[in-house]
Parts: structure tokens; C-alpha cells; sequence
């Protein structure tokens, strides 16, 4: 049964009122509630979550005429409660719960005689409530439809491609100093010490994608385990990305250059201070990670610098370990989305259980993008505050812009190659949202981006009538003059 979500006004007693919204879950088969705030009826809340309701004389008599009740959930079922407190003068009913928030369901031909309001909410928020309005609390139910678009998307796109046209830029970049590098002996062996790029071969795609999968069955098995394993690893590896990023930018400076030596070597200042403060920035992000006010900034600033130092550092040799990597990445993509839920036993995709957290877990992964919505409806309260993306929309088809940029360097093909390539990933996110919104679903964004991506590059390898070239790379290195 498919959840109806919904949202709790609550306002406070004081000059002028409080007011906070929470998240409820109804079945909108039992009631049908109000889409706006207008004319809305509001009640007195009486909070009883010291009782769960199964039996009337749990509750003193008139405690609950023309109130609304919460109670905690408990062994009988909803309408049960319901039947009670209609019965005791109740006009709505809410029944709070420790657990995960899931989909009101039971026999409603049982209980026809049942017209209040029922909705669950989460124990938490009562609690919140309370901290929050006090004690005196008037409360109403509504349930806003959903926007047909959020522009925290406008701000996610901007920043994939953003990242995308830097990484590639970057790699590019680097690859311009290899060749330089090749061609000047003397700078050759010096070059090559600073290299730090690694090549996939068609082998190591093929392992990488395995480990990918293994990783997501686990995470969704023992995720209250690994999910802090992984905050470790991208604490550890996005101050190192963050590192290169600035380190890169501050190379470039005339200025502040002095050195201090230290067992034979030597290391400028600068970049001390600088490691320092990528470190502080990883550890701020860890300490307050699930402060939803800010902190999501810093989560985003960390995660481009890991995609941009991923996409410079990760080298795909040729357009054929492109094709296999990003072919299969898409197939793991859509299979873990749109096949799984024909395997758990609750019917949920196992990519969006683990991108959730899954079973209720409040830690989540912090490897994607995520701006908070901007408009306000019932979803953004329950379960999506956020819009996300994940690195891998990002990185994977980033491996292939820093590829063409790679080979516009090498054929010196005045970019046009990874102009193209940049552009079928920004048609490729627009695309992604356009399903999104007309699906209201999640949506698994290598199923757009990788064949506007791939398409576009063998398009234009084919008509520049290069495509062997491309396919299987350039070694144009030792003959490349600059």
C-alpha cells in the first residue's frame, strides 16, 4: 500500500503564534484532507502518548471532547483506536510512532462507523512539539499537492556541470604538461615523479564495476556498519581532493613561496597551512554532518573537489574502456533501481534504500550533492528535504569529457571533442529531471546521461572521420611537438 503524505500545522500559544509544520502519513481512501490552509479547522492537542489506546478506560472521561488525540502506536490496530476515541468525542487522531513511519492500512469495511481524521507521525516530532510551541498546541491536518518542479535542481545542475567541464578542462590540462614533458627530455624524468594518474584498462572496468556491486549488497545488508566506514573513507579522501584542488590554484600565485626544509626536504609553507585546513574542513563536515542548516554546503564543497580530483587522476585510455565502463555502470544503475524491487522482500529498489538508509537508519551516505528543496510540500518534510545527486552521476560520465579533452590535446582538434561531450551532459541532466518530474520517481541518471554522452562522441568521432583513432586512443606523445 502506497503511503499518503500529508503535513501537521502546529501552532503555539504565544504572541505572536509559533507555528512549525511535521510530516504525518494518512490513507487517503479513509479521509480526504484539505490541499490548503484555508478555512482549516483547527484542534486542541491533547497529548496521551503515555497510553496507546486499545482499551476506553485507558482515558479518563472528557479528556478528549473536541480534541485532537495522539497516542502511541500499540498492539491493536488503527481504526480500533479510531472506534475509541470518535466514541470518547475525539475529532482526530494521531498515533505517534518510534519506528520508521509506514503505510496506514487495515479493513476499513469493518469500521464504516469511523469518520475522524487518522494519521501516524513520528514520536520525535510530538516531542519537538512541545520543545518547540509548549504544551498549549492547536493543530490542523492538510495536504499540499506536489510541485511540478523544485529549482534546487537549477543549483544541482550547475554544479554536475560545473564539475563535469572543470574536470575535463583539468585533465586536459595535465595531459598538455605530459606532452610538453615527453618532448623536453630534461623535464621528462621530473614530470613523471609527479604523475599521479591511473589508467583503467578493460579489466580493471570490469573488477571496478564488480566491487561496485558487491559494495551495494553489503551497504544494504550491514549498512548501520559500513555507513561509517564510509564517512571515514570520504573524510580521508575528500580533504585529500580538496588538497589538489587549492594546492593546484595556489601553484599558480607568485606569492608567499617561502620554504622550510625538513630531513633533506623541502615544502613551502603555505601548503602546510593549507593541508591543515582541508583537515579542518573534514572533520567539521563529520562533527556536524546532520546539521541540515549548513552543513550540507560543506558536504558539497568536499564532494566536488572528490569528483574533480577523481575525474584529473582516473585516466581512461581509450574510447573502447569508455564504452565498457559506462555501458556497464548503466546496467548496474538500472538494475538496482528498476529490478530489485522485484527481489526484497519489501518491494524497495536497493539503490534507494541504501541512498535513504535503509530500515529507518538516520546516518546517511554522504556520497552525493544535495541542496535542499525550495519548495514546500509534504515530501520535502518526510523523506526528501534534499534533491540529490550522486558523485557517480558526476564522476562516470566526467571520465569521458576528460577523455575527449585528453584527445583534443593529443590530435590538437581545437576542443571540439569535449565541447560536444560537455554539452550531451548538460542535455543529459535536463532530460533527467524532465523524467523526474513527469514520473515523480527517482530516477537513475546514467540511464540518460551515458547515451547522450556516448552518442554525441562516436557522432563526432565518426564525422571528423576519426573514430579508429578514437576507439582506441591516441599515442600520439612521442611524436607531439609543441
Amino acid at each position: 500500500v502506497a503511503a499518503d503524505e500529508g503535513i501537521l500545522h502546529a501552532s503555539g500559544s504565544g504572541v505572536p503564534p509559533v507555528t512549525k509544520d511535521y510530516c504525518i502519513i494518512y490513507n487517503s481512501n479513509w479521509v480526504s484532507l484539505p490541499k490548503t490552509l484555508d478555512n482549516a479547522t483547527f484542534r486542541t492537542l491533547e497529548n496521551l502518548t503515555s497510553t496507546v489506546l486499545c482499551s476506553s478506560a485507558e482515558v479518563p472521561s472528557g479528556l478528549m471532547k473536541d480534541k485532537a488525540v495522539v497516542v502511541m502506536r500499540g498492539n491493536c490496530t488503527f481504526l480500533e483506536k479510531a472506534r475509541i476515541a470518535q466514541s470518547l468525542g475525539a475529532k482526530m487522531l494521531l498515533i505517534a510512532s518510534k519506528s520508521r513511519l509506514s503505510a496506514i492500512s487495515d479493513n476499513k469495511t469493518d469500521f464504516e462507523d469511523v469518520t475522524l481524521p487518522i494519521a501516524l507521525i513520528r514520536y520525535n516530532d510530538i516531542v519537538d512539539m512541545q520543545l518547540v510551541l509548549g504544551n498549549e498546541v492547536n493543530v490542523t491536518l492538510y495536504s499540499p499537492p506536489l510541485p511540478e518542479f523544485d529549482y534546487s535542481m537549477v543549483v544541482i545542475f550547475l554544479i554536475a556541470v560545473f564539475t563535469v567541464a572543470l574536470g575535463g578542462y583539468w585533465s586536459g590540462v595535465a595531459e598538455l604538461e605530459n606532452l610538453k614533458a615527453v618532448a623536453s627530455p630534461g623535464e621528462r624524468e621530473t614530470r613523471w615523479k609527479k604523475e599521479e594518474n591511473v589508467t583503467f584498462t578493460p579489466v580493471t572496468v570490469i573488477l571496478f564495476v564488480v566491487i561496485c556491486c558487491v559494495m551495494l549488497v553489503l551497504l544494504y545488508f550491514f549498512y548501520k556498519w559500513l555507513v561509517y566506514v564510509i564517512i571515514s573513507v570520504f573524510c580521508l579522501a575528500s580533504a585529500m581532493s580538496l588538497y589538489n584542488c587549492l594546492a593546484a590554484l595556489i601553484g599558480e600565485i607568485p606569492f608567499g613561496q617561502c620554504r622550510i626544509t625538513c630531513s633533506n626536504k623541502t615544502i613551502e609553507v603555505r601548503l602546510i597551512f593549507l593541508a591543515i585546513f582541508c583537515i579542518a574542513a573534514a572533520v567539521v563536515w563529520a562533527v556536524f554532518r546532520n546539521e541540515d542548516r549548513w552543513a550540507w554546503i560543506l558536504q558539497d564543497i568536499l564532494g566536488v573537489a572528490f569528483c574533480l580530483n577523481f575525474i584529473k587522476t582516473l585516466k581512461m585510455p581509450n574510447f573502447k574502456s569508455c564504452v565498457i565502463l559506462l555501458g556497464l555502470l548503466l546496467l548496474y544503475d538500472v538494475f538496482f533501481v528498476f529490478i530489485t524491487p522485484f527481489i526484497t522482500k519489501n518491494g524497495a529498489s536497493i539503490m534507494v534504500e541504501v541512498a535513504a538508509g535503509p530500515f529507518g537508519n538516520s546516518e546517511k551516505l554522504p556520497v552525493v550533492i544535495r541542496v535542499p528543496r525550495l519548495e514546500h510540500s509534504a515530501s520535502t518534510l518526510c523523506d526528501l528535504p534534499f534533491s540529490l545527486l550522486g558523485f557517480g552521476d558526476i564522476i562516470v560520465p566526467g571520465l569521458l569529457v576528460a577523455y575527449c579533452r585528453r584527445f583534443d590535446v593529443q590530435t590538437r582538434s581545437s576542443s571540439i571533442y569535449y565541447i560536444s561531450c560537455t554539452i550531451a551532459y548538460a542535455v543529459g541532466m535536463v532530460l533527467t529531471f524532465i523524467v523526474l518530474a513527469l514520473m515523480k520517481m527517482g530516477q537513475p541518471a546514467l540511464l540518460y546521461l551515458v547515451p547522450c554522452t556516448l552518442i554525441t562522441s562516436s557522432l563526432v568521432a565518426w564525422r571528423r572521420k576519426e573514430m579508429k583513432k578514437f576507439w582506441k586512443g591516441s599515442n600520439y606523445q612521442v611524436g607531439w611537438r609543441p
